[in-house]
Parts: C-alpha cells; structure tokens; sequence
C-alpha cells in the first residue's frame, strides 16, 4: 500500500482543464565510492541557467535516447534489477530495462566525464556521438553491477516532467575519466564526491534528499541484495512512496 509523503511539498495544480505533460524515459546513477571510512556519492551542480533545476545539487542522469537501445554493453543487468526496472512500468520489457540501465551510464559519461565499465575487452562501436568517448577510450559500458534503488515521477502540471529510474554502482566500476568535460558553460559546473552528511547540507531538492536516505539506507541493507524499491509519485496532490 502507497505511503503519504507529508514532508514533501505538493504542487499546486494548473488551470481546469490543462493536460499534465506525460513523462519522459530517465535514468539517474548514483555512484558510491565505499573505499574509504564513510562512503562518499558522486553530485554535480546544475548550472544557474537551466530551466530545470537550476543550481541544484543532482546526481548525474538525463532522458533516455535511441542510442541506449543498440549499444552493445558488458554483461546483463543482475535479474533482480532487471526485474523490478520493469515491474509497475506497463509494457517495459528487458531490452527497455537495459537500455535505461545504459542511459543512466551515458548520461553520467556526458555530465561528469566518468566512464563506467569495463576496459579491458576492446573497443565497442558508439551507435550515437554521445557513446563516442566509450568507443575511443576502449570501454564497455557494464551492466552486471547496476542495482535499481529508487523510481520517482516528476509530479503533474510541471512543464517538464520525468520517469526516471535511479541506479547505483560502486565507484570500482569506474573505468576511465575524460578531462575538461566540468566546466562554467557545461550542464554541470561542477562535481565532487560528497558523505551522504555532506551530500544533505548541499543545495539538494527536496525528492533529491528522499533518494539520499534511500540509498543510505539500501547501503546499510546491502546494496547487491534483492530488495523492495521505493517508488515516489504524486497522486491528487499528495505525495505517495510505493515499493516496486
């Protein structure tokens, strides 16, 4: 049964009768760097000129593309994962399962410059420019340690809204790192690797914060293991977490 999110805020609705705008295909991955004492999150800051969140601490993510269908990856996603990406998802079936999976990878390479995968199986052809740096620097982009950990819809009436599913990883999957892809004119003007402590103090919307407690939490359960995931939608102006 659905659970009333009272902390978050509900969003005011639009005229009579204004469709909401149907969601967009996204995907989000969180990786985690557990060498250390505390594990630390990879966030990036939105650039102040973005209609979407602008200056907003974000994990690395985008809108699902053509491209993340066909490009060839290393391994298949863990069953569980690949499972519960489709569960609640209409007629989501495995191949749109990996190609979300595969846009959370891309999107990260695009924003951060961080190539997830693995390099020592050759070189992959890039079906897109957007997979190009994977094909020249010798990366397959690896699905065998993606974990499904959270699903929120961004609320109607918004004029820009996303159904983006949220994958983590161990920052050991990181297989290579492009230089001068941050920069002040770039989508994210910055990055870092923040403590989930950190990470909360930052600029961070408030679903951004659920998604941090999430995973804080997933990490202590065990991020490898089969597990309910939370699934957050706003449902006549209420906000509601689901599990999947």
């Amino acid at each position: 049964m659905a659970e009333d999110i009272t902390h978050l805020r509900t969003t005011p609705r639009a005229a009579a009768g204004t469709p909401a705008v149907r969601p967009a295909d996204a995907a989000s991955l969180i990786v985690i760097d557990r060498s250390g004492r505390q594990p630390r999150v990879l966030m990036g800051r939105r650039h102040d000129g973005h209609k979407f969140m602008p200056g907003f601490m974000v994990f690395p993510g985008g809108r699902a593309e053509p491209s993340d269908r066909v490009m060839r990856a290393y391994g298949t996603l863990p069953p569980h994962t690949e499972r519960n990406v489709m569960a609640r998802a209409g007629r989501t079936g495995a191949a749109k399962a990996r190609a979300l999976a595969l846009c959370a990878i891309r999107e990260t390479a695009e924003e951060t410059g961080i190539l997830f995968g693995a390099g020592d199986c050759g070189a992959p052809s890039a079906p897109s420019p957007a997979w190009r740096p994977f094909a020249e620097h010798a990366v397959y982009p690896s699905l065998e340690a993606l974990y499904f950990v959270a699903r929120a819809i961004t609320p109607p009436w918004l004029p820009r809204r996303f159904d983006t599913r949220f994958f983590a990883a161990d920052a050991a999957g990181v297989a290579h790192r492009l230089e001068g892809v941050v920069s002040a004119e770039s989508e994210l003007v910055e990055i870092g690797w923040f403590t989930f402590a950190e990470a909360s103090r930052g600029h961070v919307a408030e679903i951004t914060q659920v998604i941090l407690d999430e995973v804080a939490t997933r990490l202590e359960q065990g991020l490898e293991r089969d597990l309910p995931v939370p699934f957050f939608y706003e449902r006549r102006g209420r906000w509601l977490r689901d599990e999947i």
